[in-house]
């Protein structure tokens, strides 16, 4: 628990600092229409509600204090409850995304997150799941939340809510702002060979 006030903290003074900062790539730029990840296909057919939130015109939301506590808190919240276990160890079966109770993969945990935080107010056009590559070549999910300060990383391997451009993952691909069940790329200007998880 103590480390979660630690996180809150310093989360809470840079959010302050950065209500008047202007980071150099606050947004990501995204392309055209992409893959669907698979899990997510199928997700979909599993639970169609999902993905048929259609957005005609977007706004981020406001990041304001009350919001960022919010999302600090989910964050620690789903990361602390939910134990990590493979798609393989849970299902007998890669790329099997749902909700977790207990235990999840990084999938998982973006969902869960995402419910919440939608359940907390946050627009679904505002909250979309991402796929990223670590440095170490391993695909992984994210969320991003878009707000009016830029676009923010929820992620269960980092306790820190960063800005996008603060952490040390290549941004392959997203959701659509517009269409939940649709996918589009991202450019991610950071780095010069990023290559694309299907």
């Amino acid at each position: 628990m103590r480390g979660h006030k630690l996180a809150l903290w310093t989360a809470a003074l840079w959010i302050a600092g950065s209500f008047g900062a202007t980071a150099s790539e606050p947004f990501m730029a995204t392309g055209g229409r992409t893959t669907q990840p698979v899990g997510h296909y199928e997700f979909c057919r599993r639970l169609p509600d999902e993905c048929a939130v259609r957005t005609e015109r977007l706004h981020p939301v406001e990041l304001t204090r009350k919001l960022w506590k919010d999302i600090v808190q989910v964050n620690h919240a789903v990361n602390t409850s939910v134990a990590p276990r493979t798609d393989y160890e849970m299902w007998g079966r890669e790329e099997y995304w749902s909700y977790p109770e207990t235990v999840g993969d990084c999938e998982d945990y973006v969902l869960e997150k995402r419910r919440r935080l939608m359940q907390a107010g946050v627009p679904a056009s505002n909250l979309l799941v991402t796929v990223v590559r670590q440095p170490n070549g391993d695909g992984h999910a994210v969320l991003t939340v878009e707000t009016h300060l830029g676009d923010f990383v929820l992620d269960n391997l980092e306790p820190l809510v960063l800005p996008w451009a603060e952490t040390n993952y290549s941004f392959l691909k997203r959701q659509s702002s517009r269409n939940s069940g649709e996918w589009v790329s991202i450019q991610d200007g950071r780095s010069t060979s990023v290559a694309s998880v299907q």
